[in-house]
């Protein structure tokens, strides 16, 4: 029976005869438990024989998306490679968020897709034989969890907020956590947690077609403290421009299997970096607040979400930033406006913040610190509450 389970089984999904043909030989190459189905017969063959790759080819009813989601909540830790009949970055988007972990466009890239099959196979038979080794000690789903913080009003402490956060969630556990930065132009969590390198996550592009954990961690930076990784933006507008979505979708996608928890620190500014970064994550935390203006530009950055399509329910949080008896508005009043939950409550703290701030020094060092600020406290508690969800 031991010997049954270590097999790969490798299941084909296509319509199309002559494409099933074309994946079938390449997959027995690497596998005698191959079987190919219909898209319309996937998920009973999932549930009636488990799958751990799954090679599936592009519908032309357009149940591709719906299909892979049932797949990937059947088995979470299933490889799916998704075969396109054309480039299409709308469609990659919505495959990368249903849980399709690599994209390839047929027939252009089916040499491409021939070549790395082996290797791809390999890398999973890995990742499952160490999984299987410390199933009892595994951190969280067994897939990682981005989460971005966003807010559409600048200064609203969103960086501070990400980068502390991020800090904290890895002091307070085992999680392993890496910290993106895609503020761009002008960078900024590396002043906050005492960061100085001439290498930001642009330095990735050269490889980016066959990124893997190994790259990431050779371009960021392990904050001394928390040993925590952080991918830096960079500091040149110009190079900045140089990044498209494909390559965001594809760091993000990267960074979701290899650690526990990606945290993203987004720009005020909306664009096609910003909405990707969006589109993949499990949540986004809105930093408000308590102010007029800022209810405002939220309801604004919620109508705009609408119109592009961007579904915030059930995914979009708000953190409250900068709680002071001075602001007019309460947190008690906000609850009755609030379309979202709020997640956090983080009290107006400038006495205890400036020094850190000044000297470009993280709020939390080590895992049990006696003397916490007022604002590291919160922080802590909002993390606390995250890793419980």
């Amino acid at each position: 029976m031991r010997q049954l389970e270590n097999k790969l089984n490798i299941m084909i999904v296509s319509d199309d005869d002559a494409l099933m043909s074309q994946l079938k030989t390449i997959a027995e190459t690497k596998s005698e438990q191959v079987i190919g189905v219909r898209s319309n017969e996937a998920v009973r063959e999932m549930n009636r024989e488990m799958a751990h790759i799954v090679v599936f080819g592009q519908t032309e009813a357009d149940t591709s998306v719906e299909v892979v989601q049932m797949l990937k909540i059947i088995n979470p830790n299933a490889l799916i490679l998704f075969i396109a009949n054309a480039s299409d970055f709308g469609l990659l988007r919505n495959m990368t968020r249903a849980g399709a972990d690599e994209f390839f466009v047929f027939p252009e890239e089916a040499g491409l897709f021939s070549s790395r099959f082996p290797n791809m196979v390999k890398g999973y038979e890995a990742k499952k034989a160490k999984n299987e080794e410390s199933a009892t000690a595994s951190f969280g789903r067994g897939r990682g969890r981005i989460v971005s913080f966003y807010s559409g009003k600048g200064g609203s402490g969103c960086s501070l907020l990400a980068a502390s956060f991020a800090q904290t969630m890895k002091l307070e556990s085992s999680a392993e956590v890496i910290l993106i930065d895609l503020n761009g132009q002008f960078g900024g969590v590396e002043t906050l947690l005492s960061i100085e390198s001439n290498r930001s996550l642009a330095d990735l592009q050269p490889v980016i077609e066959e990124l893997n954990e190994s790259h990431i961690r050779n371009v960021s930076q392990t904050q001394e403290h928390s040993k925590m990784e952080v991918l830096i933006s960079p500091c040149d507008a110009e190079i900045l421009e140089t990044l498209d979505e494909e390559f965001i979708a594809k760091l993000l996608r990267t960074c979701r299997r290899s650690f526990d928890y990606v945290v993203v620190d987004l720009p005020s500014s909306i664009n096609g970096l910003v909405v990707t970064a969006m589109e993949e994550s499990d949540k986004i935390y809105y930093v408000l607040t308590p102010d007029t203006p800022s209810l405002k530009i939220m309801k604004q950055y919620e109508e705009l979400s609408e119109r592009l399509g961007l579904v915030l329910t059930s995914r979009m949080e708000i953190a409250l930033n900068k709680l002071s008896k001075n602001y007019e508005v309460k947190q008690k009043d906000l609850k009755n406006v609030l379309r979202h939950p709020i997640i956090a409550s983080i009290r107006q703290d400038t006495k205890g913040l400036q020094s850190f701030i000044n000297q470009g020094q993280p709020v939390r060092k080590q895992a049990k610190e006696r003397k916490l600020i007022p604002f590291a406290k919160d922080i802590r508690k909002f993390a606390r509450q995250v890793a419980k969800q």
